[in-house]
């Protein structure tokens, strides 16, 4: 059995509990983009309104060592690069000059 729940001081917190504390921080963010789109209208200007950014972000946004074992994970998907689609109209190309008769 795993350890990871066993010792409550690093158990994880509860993902109801996350993702409740993500829809609060976007609310605030868009109340408050609101509230500085507000204060641009009635003449304040754009250079002193105050840009809200993200207050809070979950732990593994803060763990390096979280994104390199993700990015270690991360599978180059090859159809997706531009050589491939190169390789693919080179090809075509090649198997038309082929098939075409002299």
């Amino acid at each position: 059995m795993s350890n990871r729940n066993r010792n409550q001081d690093r158990a994880p917190v509860p993902r109801q509990e996350l993702r409740a504390h993500a829809h609060n921080e976007r609310h605030r963010v868009h109340s408050e983009l609101h509230l500085a789109e507000e204060a641009m209208r009635h003449g304040v200007e754009p250079l002193d309104v105050e840009e809200p950014g993200p207050a809070w972000k979950p732990m593994h946004h803060h763990d390096p060592l979280v994104g390199i074992e993700k990015s270690r994970k991360h599978v180059l998907k090859h159809w997706k690069t531009k050589e491939w689609k190169r390789r693919k109209t080179v090809r075509r190309m090649r198997a038309i000059e082929f098939n075409t008769p002299l």
